[in-house]
């Protein structure tokens, strides 16, 4: 494994990590929400946790592929990256 690809792997892994931070903290906060409010955030959690999933989905096909496949799967997870992040900043400049 080349030392590029271990640290774009520990960078995804990072990623993830602090999203599910993000998740967690929006859990938080939909608990103290009135009900109304609570309704939104949990629809927005579960949007967040199943596009954060395929993420990490993509993450174990990159770590588990050889070195030729590695850079195929890589386009994949960047798209899937993509759309978490993209996500994660609908979610919190709806609930700040």
């Amino acid at each position: 494994m080349t030392d590029k690809r271990r640290a774009y792997e520990e960078k995804l892994e990072a990623q993830m990590k602090e999203w599910n931070a993000q998740i967690d903290l929006l859990k938080a906060k939909a608990d103290t929400a009135k009900a109304e409010a609570k309704v939104e955030y949990y629809a927005k959690i579960e949007v967040l946790q199943q596009k954060r999933d395929t993420a990490g989905t993509k993450l174990q096909e990159l770590k588990a592929a050889g070195d030729e496949a590695w850079e195929d799967l890589k386009t994949g997870a960047e798209k899937a990256w993509d759309e978490v992040k993209n996500a994660f900043h609908d979610a919190a400049a709806k609930f700040k």
